[in-house]
């Protein structure tokens, strides 16, 4: 079972650049056992750059819909412990979010309500014809790269707040794994594409360092033999690991 990380945590040698942040600031998702669970082990990369048939917008429309998509639904597993009372605020590391409308004006709001917020509006465009267009032939407006990367920046937020509000939660309904891959195929989507700016999502650079290589390889089994012997990704699908 994954219940014996211990062995193997002890022997991990790397050091975050030194730097030990205080006890009481240390970071669940961090830990290897947790990192290391992911539901792809392959480039992520690959994934996110453009295929030479298809129009940059195209591709950009497609995947932010698909991210929007799968934040919403990943926010959704935890949204009942995400309340005006546990989350008073839209908070990621030392940072609090504030709700800006469209003329400008500031509004303090609880979590909850700021992710409504967010994906009211990231509804409301990516099924806008005007800025979205589905049909053949419709032109994508002058304003859709600036939207694009509005519509990121603010699932940006929501991501960083479900690791620093939401973490536990999401490792109770075992959906670690889930919220690791999501996130790395969001951040590499948003650096392959210049989406959101380094200022936004530095406050989660340690995790993107870690979830954004590809996970190492499953430690060989001591054998002399060539790597030949590791088995096949189709033999291990009927694995069900508990």
């Amino acid at each position: 079972g994954s219940g014996t990380v211990t062995g193997k945590a002890l022997k991990s040698k790397t050091k975050p650049n030194g730097k030990k942040p205080p006890a009481e600031e240390k970071k669940q998702y961090l830990e290897p056992e947790f990192t290391k669970v992911r539901v792809v082990d392959f480039d992520l990369k690959e994934l996110v750059v453009l295929p030479r048939e298809i129009d940059l917008n195209e591709w950009l429309a497609s995947n932010t819909t698909t991210f929007f998509n799968l934040i919403n639904l990943q926010y959704s597993t935890i949204s009942e412990f995400c309340t005006g009372d546990t989350c008073q605020a839209m908070t990621a590391c030392n940072t609090i979010y504030y709700w800006y409308d469209e003329k400008g004006k500031k509004t303090k709001c609880t979590a909850p309500q700021y992710v409504d917020f967010v994906m009211s509006l990231c509804q409301k465009l990516v099924t806008d014809e005007e800025i979205f267009p589905t049909k053949y032939g419709k032109e994508f407006p002058n304003s859709f790269e600036s939207l694009v990367k509005k519509i990121c920046r603010y699932l940006f937020h929501v991501l960083a707040h479900l690791y620093w509000a939401h973490f536990k939660e999401t490792v109770a309904l075992d959906l670690q794994g889930h919220l690791n891959t999501l996130y790395a195929h969001f951040i590499v989507f948003v650096r392959e594409f210049n989406l959101v700016d380094a200022k936004e999502t530095c406050i989660m650079d340690d995790l993107s360092e870690i979830l954004c290589t590809p996970a190492p390889p499953p430690a060989p089994v001591p054998a002399p033999s060539a790597p030949t012997s590791s088995p096949s990704p189709s033999s291990q699908n009927h694995v069900t690991e508990r």
